[in-house]
């Protein structure tokens, strides 16, 4: 199963590092979007600090919704959706390979923005980057896990990008709430302030997770 899940996600990265469209569009819309947040929120450097997770976590967001799908839409543009659903490899394995890709893409975008929120936002990353860096990977998990199963059952629709946001959204609730808190705790105080709100997104990272193993068949096939 997981030399499958390794298949794939080689698969993926090779073709986004040869056309790198989502990785572009990850970045330069990530970028964009602290900045237009940092500029219209326009925070005093006291209060600026506290904004930092709601900005983070909303660009993350507003990042992700425009690229994860974008794999999904690449093989049914190019008919390859339908030869890979027609090799051996287990459904379960190409949902674990597109999740795996989508957290390899998220965590680049975040390597050029989390620090570019701190230098906008006057937020102290250094000390408390290993648990920062905890969160981040926790938060992306939960996010890509739900991202990959609905962009998956939404790649066939033709108001897809509409479809995504609409569908995706209330169900991330739980997972924007622990991220932001998660955060927030982990600039006050470290691994031991944000001990709950950890706790939080292990648990929903487990259940979307383990739901999108066992639905990816029938989204994907239907």
């Amino acid at each position: 199963m997981w030399r499958g899940v390794l298949a794939i996600l080689r698969k993926d990265l090779r073709i986004e590092w040869r056309t790198k469209e989502s990785l572009a569009g990850f970045v330069v819309l990530g970028v964009l979007l602290v900045v237009i947040f940092s500029v219209a929120l326009d925070p005093a450097p006291a209060d600026a600090p506290r904004l930092a997770p709601s900005v983070l976590w909303a660009a993350f967001v507003f990042t992700g919704l425009l690229g994860i799908q974008r794999g999904f839409v690449l093989e049914r543009e190019n008919d390859c959706l339908g030869g890979v659903l027609a090799s051996p490899i287990d459904p379960a394995t190409l949902y674990l390979g597109k999740l795996a890709t989508n957290i390899v893409l998220l965590a680049v975008m975040q390597a050029l923005v989390v620090p570019l929120v701190g230098v906008l936002l006057h937020a102290q990353l250094g000390t408390v980057l290993p648990a920062l860096l905890l969160v981040l990977f926790l938060g992306n998990l939960g996010f890509a896990s739900l991202a990959t199963l609905f962009a998956a059952m939404t790649v066939r629709a033709r108001a897809r990008e509409v479809m995504l946001p609409v569908l995706l959204l209330p169900l991330l609730v739980p997972v924007l709430i622990g991220g932001v808190k998660a955060t927030e705790a982990v600039l006050r105080g470290g691994f031991g302030a944000a001990a709950g709100a950890l706790g939080v997104l292990v648990a929903f990272d487990a259940i979307f997770v383990v739901a999108g193993v066992l639905l990816f068949e029938q989204v994907i096939r239907d």
